[in-house]
């Protein structure tokens, strides 16, 4: 099973539209996971249309319209492991104890907010998985995003894709 995982699409404020390669990733994925900040619902229709199966959370630049349609946390089994996708898990310092502990029952916890790539594990086994942007690179030297695959209920190679200069 091939995932996708995005975060802080940001569109159209951050970009007019997702980059190809990005879409063309959706297209390849049997899920997509995408962990808030899409500030506009057109990006969040066009992945429902797109993707074959889309598991997804609002974020904090997220208004009404997008929040009545997606949940603040959402948790998910593919391939026999036990996902969660959120937004926002706090400061940097610290992450590890305190996601394990406020989610002791997942495998992957798939977060966004802060633009920044991210890739470890927690006490326990909890891996956490942060795509940073694919629109908004920030203080990050490319756009990016995450791909993985589940195979036999194990998480295979994360592959973090940078994606070129605009």
């Amino acid at each position: 099973m091939r995932l996708l995982l995005v975060s802080d699409t940001h569109v159209p404020r951050r970009a007019k539209r997702l980059p190809d390669g990005l879409l063309r990733e959706v297209d390849r994925a049997d899920v997509v996971l995408h962990a808030g900040d899409w500030v506009d619902t057109a990006t969040l229709d066009l992945l429902e249309e797109r993707a074959r199966r889309l598991v997804a959370v609002y974020g904090n630049n997220d208004g009404p319209e997008l929040r009545a349609r997606l949940p603040e946390v959402a948790r998910v089994e593919l391939g026999g492991l036990r996902f969660g996708v959120v937004h926002e898990t706090g400061a940097a310092r610290g992450r590890e104890a305190r996601c394990a502990a406020l989610h002791p029952e997942l495998d992957v916890l798939v977060f966004g907010h802060s633009h920044i790539p991210w890739d470890s594990e927690a006490p326990g086994g909890l891996r956490l998985l942060n795509p940073g942007s694919p629109t908004d690179r920030r203080r990050q030297p490319y756009c990016t995003y995450m791909t993985c695959a589940v195979t036999n209920g194990a998480l295979g190679e994360v592959v973090l894709h940078r994606l070129p200069r605009r």
